[in-house]
């Protein structure tokens, strides 16, 4: 496999960041997952790494080097996922339980396969076209695919932000699954978080991503978006990548999974940052956190 991979997350406007990005890859396959956490102090980051860091060990587990059914993986990624997470609002007696949503894709044999719950979003372009992005489980999507409201009205409809479909709430998640879609060098896929496309129409994110590198492209989009939103801006994180390499960026920058050996994975992942989680956010309840989410996903990964 070869692709140029890129991403990042910002705190905004806000005192924490509840979103959690990474990426993983073996010789065959590449893991892109993104969640975005719901709920107060700490919870709402604990929900989203729980999401994430499970989704992407097993991933580390069944990738040998690919995975034999993506689709089936991501509806068990998924499901123990949402278990986890209630799992660990269990053992704390949480009243409310921390929620995230979360969209993940895998890419193998030219081919790629995505799925998510919530109103975290997957776009997919080909050269200057937006070939397709997720719909959002959301009320606002409802309403808009209802004819209940204009898109001219979506921007000020008081409840764009309620969410019916994520991992962690009362109900198990409904996770929506792509078709097997095959890819071409070139291809392009974006996977982010509202903060990003809430402040950006489609049109001008599929204007930047068609204009610039990956890297650079994602820079812009992450600029763009807090930029828009100013002191008000909610977390933004995006992992953008283009498959086959993409030739207008140093070579240096491409992967190249060929010379990797059986059963190696590469994962980045982004996680606890006291620096950037709060003043009211210790050192040591982050150490805590880091620990029962560990003991949580050994719990369910097996």
């Amino acid at each position: 496999m070869k692709f140029t991979i890129y991403q990042n997350s910002r705190i905004g406007g806000r005192e924490n960041n509840q979103d959690r990005i990474a990426y993983s890859y073996s010789r065959d396959a590449l893991l892109m997952v993104l969640a975005d956490g719901m709920g107060g102090h700490l919870h709402g980051e604990v929900a989203a790494q729980l999401a994430v860091q499970f989704i992407s060990e097993t991933f580390e587990k069944h990738a040998n080097p690919k995975l034999k059914e993506p689709q089936m993986f991501f509806k068990y990624a998924f499901d123990n996922a949402h278990r986890a997470i209630l799992s660990y609002a269990s053992n704390h007696r949480l009243l409310d339980t921390p929620r995230t949503t979360c969209v993940a894709c895998i890419v193998q044999d030219d081919t790629a396969y995505w799925a998510h719950a919530g109103d975290s979003r997957l776009y997919f372009f080909h050269g200057s076209k937006l070939v397709t992005r997720t719909r959002d489980h959301s009320k606002l999507q409802h309403m808009l695919d209802s004819g209940g409201i204009s898109f001219e009205q979506a921007a000020s409809y008081p409840e764009r932000n309620i969410i019916y479909n994520c991992l962690g709430g009362f109900a198990p998640p409904d996770v929506e699954l792509s078709k097997k879609t095959r890819i071409r060098q070139g291809d392009t896929f974006l996977l982010c978080s509202d903060g990003l496309w809430n402040p950006l129409a489609d049109d001008e994110i599929l204007a930047v991503v068609s204009g610039y590198p990956v890297i650079q492209a994602v820079q812009r989009l992450i600029d763009q978006a807090e930029s828009r939103d100013g002191e008000k801006s909610d977390n933004i994180s995006a992992i953008g990548m283009t498959w086959s390499g993409d030739t207008s960026v140093s070579p240096n920058l491409e992967v190249s999974t060929q010379t990797m050996p059986l059963n190696t994975f590469t994962t980045q992942m982004t996680g606890f940052d006291s620096r950037r989680d709060g003043p009211e956010v210790t050192d040591e309840e982050i150490e805590q956190a880091i620990a029962e989410i560990q003991k949580t996903i050994e719990k369910y990964s097996k």
